[in-house]
């Protein structure tokens, strides 16, 4: 029989606050998280804005000789790992055979990439670190929560540009569906509020120069948005196989019903523009769970706040759910609010996603002001509304023309 795979804990270190309540609020409230890049000295760059984590101090989560050893991007991992496991009362036995974690990113250790880079430059190759290559893989992020909390089941990091830790969720509960374990971690991270990453996203011509008006820079829909705001973030999901999870009285958030995976095969970076395979990768993950497309209430989009993207997305909606359901489903985009964080943006919407299931509440996409006609055919949340939210849907895309899509469910018995 198909295991169910429950979401017991939710942890979240990101623009709109760190904790499950603080970030919550903060999406309700309409609450942009945008402000000038403070991390680096951005003067010399085209896109000077960024949603940065505000007042992240790793040491409140990490060990100090630890976190030396550790990128930003694997700190923001492994206190949202912490987060998500207090969040959800869990209990990690010492021979914790059963506990693994998938955990994502889209580039690894930016920072630490770049400064050793530098450091090579500059200083010749003795003086680099002896440990700036683990600091720098992108699997270190996965390694770390699993160091740090004694996980000793299947431990993976999936690479899939924007869509990866959507993936890296999809993939750890179909590892707990085959039975390999009963508890996985899943979700991603990312720190790429570098000059490097920040230079050379921008050098794709896909970021806003709204740089005097952070709040208002990133504008997913609207008619006037000129491309994505960067963000960072670490965002865990702890899932459990469903009767574990009631049988020890967990708080159960939502259901993980289905995912669908599928490739544009179109372009190394803009998505097909009719949305065809993001409406099959839809199809797929209402199958996977055998969900019925009626049931589907609420999209947290992937919507980045590109021309081109934004508007395929709606398309595939349309799509895959039909124009007369598709004109009734509230679509939100949360990266209005918190940005674009790669790698960790995925997990980070879908920790959203799932909050709407459980309080019946969906929030806004700001900065809405005067719709893309070319955007029109789905319900758009502006203000956040309470509403029934039977299936949820969080979407997300890749360059490369990777497809995710997580089916979220409510849990009535």
């Amino acid at each position: 029989m198909r295991e169910r795979v429950a979401i017991t804990g939710i942890g979240l270190v990101s623009p709109l606050g760190i904790g499950r309540a603080d970030v919550w609020s903060s999406a309700l409230a309409g609450r942009s998280g945008a402000g000038p890049v403070t991390l680096f000295d951005a003067s010399d760059h085209g896109a000077q804005i960024a949603f940065e984590v505000d007042g992240f101090d790793p040491l409140t989560f990490i060990d100090r000789r630890a976190a030396r050893r550790m990128d930003r991007s694997s700190q923001l991992a492994v206190a949202a790992a912490g987060l998500a496991i207090e969040d959800a009362g869990l209990v990690i036995p010492d021979d914790a055979e059963r506990f693994g974690a998938v955990i994502s990113t889209g580039n690894g250790g930016n920072a630490t990439y770049e400064d050793t880079h530098r450091t090579l430059l500059e200083r010749g190759a003795d003086r680099v670190s002896p440990v700036a290559l683990p600091m720098i893989i992108a699997n270190m992020a996965a390694g770390h929560v699993s160091i740090a909390y004694g996980l000793r089941g299947p431990l993976a990091c999936v690479l899939t540009a924007c869509a990866s830790s959507l993936h890296a969720i999809g993939e750890a509960a179909d590892i707990i569906r085959r039975g390999a374990a009963d508890v996985m971690l899943s979700g991603g991270a990312e720190a790429a509020v570098t000059p490097y990453a920040m230079g050379a996203l921008d050098a794709s011509r896909a970021m806003s120069h709204r740089n005097d008006d952070p709040q208002a820079a990133s504008r997913p829909f609207d008619v006037d948005r000129d491309g994505f705001v960067l963000g960072e973030a670490g965002a865990i999901l702890v899932l459990e196989r469903m009767d574990l999870a009631v049988a020890r009285g967990a708080d159960i958030v939502a259901e993980i019903g289905g995912y669908g995976a599928t490739s544009d095969a179109h372009h190394i970076t803009e998505p097909h523009p009719a949305g065809v395979e993001q409406a099959r990768a839809i199809r797929r993950a209402l199958e996977s769970g055998g969900i019925d497309p009626e049931t589907v209430d609420h999209v947290n989009a992937h919507a980045t706040s590109t021309v081109a993207g934004d508007a395929s997305e709606v398309h595939g909606i349309i799509s895959a759910l039909g124009a007369d359901r598709a004109a009734r489903i509230a679509v939100s985009a949360t990266k209005s609010m918190h940005g674009h964080c790669l790698g960790g943006t995925g997990a980070l919407e879908a920790s959203l996603a799932a909050l709407a299931i459980t309080d019946q509440m969906v929030p806004p996409t700001i900065n809405l002001d005067h719709l893309d006609p070319d955007c029109v055919g789905v319900d758009h949340v502006r203000v956040a509304r309470a509403q029934t939210v039977r299936t949820a849907l969080c979407s997300g895309f890749g360059f490369g023309g990777h497809n995710a899509v997580l089916a979220m469910t409510r849990v009535t018995e």
